[in-house]
């Protein structure tokens, strides 16, 4: 019996009718501004006595918190979605703008809160926390506690926060903006159309070399066409961001991003470290690869680029079908949850015109629901997307029933379980192929991310921490921002490369987030985590759903130390756990290496 048909476009209508134009959602985001009010009041009225009597205001306050917050996530989500499907919803980057105006005066009362937080004696806050409903969020209070600590004084940071809505998120709204109105002109089949960034990313996995080549020439052209306004928003950006670490006394540049990723330096080190310990083998696959398409050397736009028979293409069905049959090979209840998300249209797949590029997940707290964002062409690529974004689905659904300051979740162990829930799709996708050739393709498809995990966000970590560095010295020139990230692609790709890409400092979306700093190295902590996840999961079989659930239902109440300690029983300071994992990765290199002889 085949399943009813799926649709490839979302529906947002249930959240809010009218999109954009939503009377609803205007109702709704005055109610959040009422909301996050209450909230602000509540805060500016309490002096903690430092007795029990503060255990039931504080309860209080943390349910106006749980409101404000769901409320908040669930406009910023709307808005995200509303961008995502039309860049040229010009309402819709207007409400981005009120979005961020309530965000940063809910962050701006969290921070008076925290601060509060900060005024409780010790011995007390012991106290405190021994009531159950406290108890349960120790974790994440203590954490803001501490945090606390090491900011500024409440009124300073309520000043941050309100400079940064004109100031720091607007740099990061204006590269939207810039993206959004880039054209790229593609000769293909006679014709020149123009291309959004989105579509004209995706003529790198093209199989004709000439194309892509000729893709990648306009594509640097465009780029560098912006790279004056981009360098400036980059520029501006990362120093209103140096400015509050100098005004906090905060030195060292990865302090907040290894604390927002609950993350020991010597973790990320011993990471890096066995990373770069065994490129090699990753350099011998870019020479073989390079030889199989007939060139000396790969280029940048040779990373995705297929060879041989080219993998069977899947429709959207199909490509949904096989990922609900593989995740049901190893729990009911991820398979449960992706039929879920393709039968209630959580996903806007279509591949048209006007969308913006690369894929995401969002979830929305009030109504219970995830929506997924991508555009699905039918390539094995697309397959491994998908099924990424609905890992991520299926976190957010495993932690229901969880308090909602519990639910917030580090990138690092976000990218786990998207990650795990691709290896699935894609180790099966190599098992089912129906012959050696196929086979090597979908092999190669796998091997293409283990490389951008462990050589391209290698690169974009190098060029940020050396970036950020220059940058306390002041402004760094288009020039020197293109020297930057050459520097860092050679070493991270140990040179393997003929033509590099000296503009991805312009062209990757990254760098220019600001609700979160240093966004590459938890893609790859993320990756290899889950890697040795799947392979305990491999070896306890299909019973090891309840375990994964367990772990993911505790990614926001531990640091990821204790979290491997107790779900893993590994240490993550050393080596041997990053070793277990990268020789996954380099078990599929030799598999490729033998078939291609």
């Amino acid at each position: 019996m085949t399943a009813a048909s799926y649709l490839d476009v979302w529906n947002l209508e249930v959240f809010f009718k009218g999109g954009s134009a939503s009377p609803e959602f205007a109702d709704h985001l005055n109610q959040t501004a009422e909301l996050i009010q209450i909230f602000q009041s509540k805060v500016n009225n309490w002096t903690p006595l430092n007795t029990m009597e503060d255990q039931k205001y504080l309860q209080e306050l943390l349910e106006d918190f749980e409101h404000a917050a769901k409320k908040l996530r669930q406009a910023g989500a709307f808005v995200a979605c509303l961008q995502a499907q039309n860049t040229e919803d010009k309402k819709a980057f207007n409400l981005e703008s009120k979005v961020t105006s309530l965000s940063a005066a809910f962050q701006s009362a969290l921070s008076a809160f925290d601060s509060l937080l900060t005024s409780i004696k010790d011995e007390v806050w012991s106290q405190l926390l021994s009531d159950e409903t406290l108890n349960e969020l120790s974790f994440v209070l203590t954490e803001r506690r501490e945090r606390a600590k090491e900011r500024l004084s409440k009124e300073e940071e309520a000043l941050i926060s309100a400079l940064g809505v004109d100031g720091y998120h607007s740099w990061g709204q204006l590269y939207d903006l810039i993206v959004g109105k880039i054209k790229i002109p593609v000769q293909e089949n006679g014709d020149e159309k123009l291309l959004s960034v989105g579509q004209a990313f995706n003529k790198f996995a093209n199989p004709d070399r000439s194309l892509r080549a000729a893709v990648f020439k306009n594509w640097e052209k465009a780029w560098g066409d912006q790279s004056d306004f981009l360098a400036k928003t980059l520029n501006h950006l990362s120093g209103f961001r140096l400015n509050v670490y100098q005004k906090r006394g905060w030195e060292e540049v990865l302090k907040e991003p290894l604390s927002i990723n609950r993350m020991e330096k010597e973790t990320l080190e011993a990471m890096w470290t066995v990373i770069s310990e065994n490129k090699q083998k990753l350099v011998t696959y870019l020479e073989r690869k390079a030889k199989l398409l007939g060139l000396k050397k790969l280029s940048w736009f040779d990373l995705d680029a297929p060879f041989g028979k080219t993998a069977s293409k899947l429709s959207y069905q199909e490509g949904a079908e096989f990922i609900e049959q593989n995740f049901a090979l190893f729990g009911e209840k991820m398979a449960a949850f992706a039929k879920k998300a393709f039968e209630e249209q959580w996903i806007e797949a279509e591949d048209r015109p006007g969308k913006a590029p690369g894929g995401f997940c969002t979830f929305f707290p009030e109504s219970d629901q995830s929506r997924i964002f991508m555009t699905y062409s039918g390539t094995p690529s697309n397959v491994s997307t998908l099924a990424h974004e609905l890992g991520h689905g299926f976190h957010t659904f495993a932690m229901k029933g969880v308090q909602h300051l519990n639910r917030n979740y580090a990138m690092n162990v976000a990218e786990t379980a998207s990650t795990f829930a691709e290896m699935i799709v894609a180790d099966a996708a190599v098992k089912n192929a129906k012959d050696p050739e196929e086979k090597l393709v979908l092999l190669d498809d796998k091997i293409q991310r283990t490389v951008a995990l462990l050589m391209n966000i290698h690169a974009r970590f190098l060029f940020e921490t050396r970036f950020y560095e220059e940058r306390k010295q002041g402004p760094v020139a288009v020039e020197r921002l293109n020297e930057l990230m050459l520097e860092a692609q050679k070493e991270a790709y140990c040179e393997a490369l003929e033509e590099y890409h000296p503009l991805f400092w312009a062209s990757k979306l990254h760098f220019f987030i600001t609700g979160v700093p240093f966004y590459n190295f938890p893609y790859t902590f993320g990756y290899l985590f889950s890697l040795g996840i799947y392979a305990q999961a491999l070896e306890e079989g299909k019973g090891y759903e309840e375990k994964y659930i367990a772990l993911l239902r505790d990614t926001a109440s531990m640091s990821i130390e204790d979290l491997a300690k107790k779900h893993l029983q590994v240490d993550l300071t050393e080596k041997d756990f990053w070793e277990k994992a990268v020789q996954i990765c380099m078990d599929d290199v030799d598999e490729f290496l033998e078939l291609t002889k």
